[in-house]
């Protein structure tokens, strides 16, 4: 008799997670920077620019919460499931 498989449950994914990090092709996390809905007049042009850039997530322990709560961030990313 066969054995038989054993269901293995899906992760939920926080979706505020999802929605702030993206992941490289080479794997990085990075995120955008905050500060850029509001009171952006007193803000310099070079200030606002640098507000567009997207940062590597550097430290070890961020990095491990973010694959924690957004645990299929890299896996559906060039192949969204049908």
């Amino acid at each position: 008799m066969p054995k038989r498989k054993t269901k293995k449950y899906k992760l939920k994914t926080y979706k505020a997670a999802a929605k702030r990090f993206r992941v490289t092709g080479s794997g990085k996390i990075v995120r955008t920077k905050g500060g850029k809905s509001h009171l952006r007049r007193r803000k310099s042009k070079r200030t606002k620019a640098l507000l567009s850039k997207m940062l590597v997530v550097e430290s070890a322990g961020d990095r491990r919460r973010i694959r924690r709560m957004a645990p299929y961030l890299k896996k559906y990313k060039a192949n969204p499931p049908a």
